[in-house]
């Protein structure tokens, strides 16, 4: 009789410490080792933005006070940058207004020194889970099973069941990415889209996508709409930048 399968292993999630308290950084990082968590130290924000825009991580510990600017900054800097991270604020600071603050800009918890290290991964452990389930709505980066359906040059979009329905009365599924793309492109009508945004907003910034991928992708739409008997005329391509959706007819750009 065949043995078993080993059952598969959770990944251990990568917890970012931005903590210039060298002695401090390095026991919370033992702490969540030996817990079964990966981590990595960053001493300045500036070290932290710089691996988090070259890594995927789970969450990130961020300290207050750095020495090159504020955690609140570094938090503004990662959202500008399209880094959504989970951020639970580990500092001294125990005046309500900072932790208002931090809790108002988008933080998921707000942790005072000193702590205890049983509740601390208590609380990233929470954070981990509420990310999880937020996470396990998405379709592809841009696209959630809950977003409305929507009409795409004649036929209707449906998120929640990954489907489109043509005017012949044919309904059919729809890839992920190709969902991700109509919705993006939905959503930005009449705006030049450039092919790394489009790769982004639906892979996600850290996706190594190539741009021949993206356009197999786009030959597949375009295939799809033909099959049925419907243009997309108004998604031109925009040579040297990327494309134009634009079902008014407003621009020349690809004509």
């Amino acid at each position: 009789m065949p043995s078993a399968s080993p059952a598969r292993t959770q990944p251990k999630p990568l917890i970012v410490i931005v903590e210039d308290e060298a002695d401090l950084a390095n026991l919370v990082a033992g702490h969540l080792e030996r817990v079964g968590m990966h981590t990595q130290i960053c001493n300045r924000a500036q070290h932290a933005l710089k691996f988090l825009k070259r890594n995927f991580a789970n969450l990130i510990l961020l300290d207050i006070n750095l020495p090159d600017q504020s955690g609140f900054a570094l938090a503004e800097e990662l959202k500008a940058a399209d880094i959504n991270i989970p951020i639970i604020f580990l500092t001294g600071n125990v005046e309500e207004t900072s932790k208002v603050r931090g809790l108002d800009m988008g933080g998921d918890d707000y942790v005072t020194k000193p702590f205890s290290y049983a509740e601390l991964t208590a609380r990233i452990r929470a954070v981990l889970r509420r990310a999880e389930v937020k996470t396990d709505l998405n379709v592809t980066k841009n696209v959630r099973v809950s977003d409305e359906p929507f009409d795409f040059c004649g036929a209707r979009v449906t998120p929640v069941r990954l489907e489109i329905s043509f005017p012949n009365g044919v309904t059919q599924k729809l890839g992920r990415k190709e969902l991700g793309i109509l919705a993006y492109l939905n959503a930005h009508a009449g705006e030049v889209i450039t092919r790394k945004a489009l790769i982004h907003s639906v892979w996600g910034v850290h996706a190594d996508v190539k741009s021949r991928s993206l356009d197999q992708y786009i030959v597949k739409v375009r295939d799809l709409y033909t099959s049925h008997g419907l243009s997309l005329d108004a998604f031109r391509t925009v040579h040297g930048i990327g494309y134009i959706f634009d079902p008014k007819g407003e621009s020349d750009l690809g004509k």
